[in-house]
């Protein structure tokens, strides 16, 4: 019997271009990587829109604009009037009243415009991606296989800008300073299921596969479990963030001279303490990361015994030893300096690529042997469309 677990390939997949008619461009060498390209292009975008929107909040910024406007709000204030007339909006909120009062509007206009160019960049992704997609689906170079999954992509993107106007509202809020923590995990969360779609797409595009070898499986299955355990981790940190959970404990391992806060229970009913409790917060981010960089470490320990196809290249695994490593360690000062901005920024950065890192793995894993079994099929269809194109390399 099949395991699940032998191809973890996402809905609508690609499994075999060597199908498509030789008419088809989409199943020629050029096509796919020009499609693979464009899709990392948009996951690119993505990874540079959660780092800003973590510096939206890191620096108060993310509720400057208290109007959502998909289209008019693309351009930004071009008079004086129009300055004062968002900077009283914006005196009407909690935040700026029991956290900013004496706030100017020279002062406004800075983090003003961190959350401006933050919206501003999530209509570019959408832009980037839909242009592309209209014109490489008329021109034939997607396989339309790809097609039902590239649309629903692109209804997530959206749907991810009406979470962020929900997630904003909630800084709206009387007594409130800043966006609910639960609401922002969920946008947080949202945008890393959309980012490693297209990566993995993007992959699957430039390496169709099949069924792997049964023999990596235990790998493939560890190789699972590092991705969820980072998505969790990185999602604590999210309620982190929320919280501002970071400037408190600001001592590691030990929080206040225990290994678990004493106060870890103290709300009740007990789930509150994982989403409401600052040391619980910050404790079970801690956990998580630790995990996570047990877990990785190992799989690319594991990773390197093996040999090809059901191993993980030294040189990858090279990268996520570094890179976990370096990422906890970044963790842990940014902790122990109470959240300096570049700090914490550089952290979220870290973490998204660390995220790629493991994506990357995974498919590997999944996909190595159908690459050489895509690859062999393809000789004799490729050697005679070269026939049919003058010699030319489809």
């Amino acid at each position: 019997m099949r395991s699940s677990l032998y191809s973890v390939a996402m809905p609508f997949d690609v499994h075999d271009f060597p199908g498509a008619s030789r008419r088809d461009r989409a199943g020629t060498r050029q096509s796919r990587r020009l499609v693979a390209a464009w899709l990392f292009v948009v996951a690119a975008m993505i990874a540079v829109m959660i780092v800003l929107g973590g510096a939206t909040r890191l620096t108060g910024s993310g509720l400057s604009i208290m109007e959502w406007a998909p289209l008019m709000g693309t351009l930004p204030p071009m008079t004086d009037a129009e300055w004062h007339r968002l900077f009283a909006l914006y005196k009407q909120i909690p935040q700026y009243s029991l956290l900013n009062p004496g706030l100017d509007l020279g002062a406004f206009q800075q983090i003003f415009w961190l959350e401006w160019t933050h919206r501003l960049w999530g209509r570019l992704i959408g832009g980037v991606f839909l242009v592309p997609l209209l014109w490489l689906w008329g021109a034939g170079r997607i396989e339309r296989r790809l097609l039902p999954r590239l649309a629903l992509l692109f209804v997530l993107g959206g749907l991810q800008g009406a979470v962020g106007w929900f997630m904003v509202r909630s800084g709206f809020l009387p007594e409130s300073i800043a966006v609910s923590p639960i609401r922002l995990v969920i946008h947080l969360a949202m945008a890393l299921l959309l980012y490693v779609a297209i990566v993995w797409t993007g992959l699957s595009v430039v390496r169709p596969f099949r069924l792997p070898p049964a023999a990596g499986l235990a790998l493939r299955g560890l190789a699972v479990v590092c991705v969820i355990m980072l998505g969790a981790t990185i999602l604590a940190g999210g309620l982190v963030a929320g919280l501002h959970a970071g400037s408190a404990y600001n001592t590691f391992p030990l929080m206040d001279g225990h290994l678990v806060p004493t106060d870890y229970a103290v709300l009740q009913p007990f789930l509150r303490n994982l989403t409401e409790n600052i040391g619980a917060v910050q404790f079970d981010h801690r956990v998580l990361a630790t995990l996570t960089l047990s877990v990785v470490l190992v799989m690319a320990a594991v990773g390197t015994m093996g040999a090809p196809p059901v191993g993980l290249p030294r040189n990858l695994a090279g990268w996520l030893v570094a890179v976990v490593a370096g990422q906890y360690c970044l963790g842990v000062a940014t902790l122990l300096l109470v959240v300096p901005v570049s700090l914490a920024i550089a952290h979220q950065l870290g973490a998204v690529v660390l995220l790629t890192l493991v994506v990357i793995a995974l498919h590997h894993l999944t996909g190595r042997l159908g690459s050489a079994v895509y690859s062999a099929s393809r000789i004799d269809s490729n050697a005679s469309l070269a026939k049919d194109t003058g010699g030319k390399d489809p």
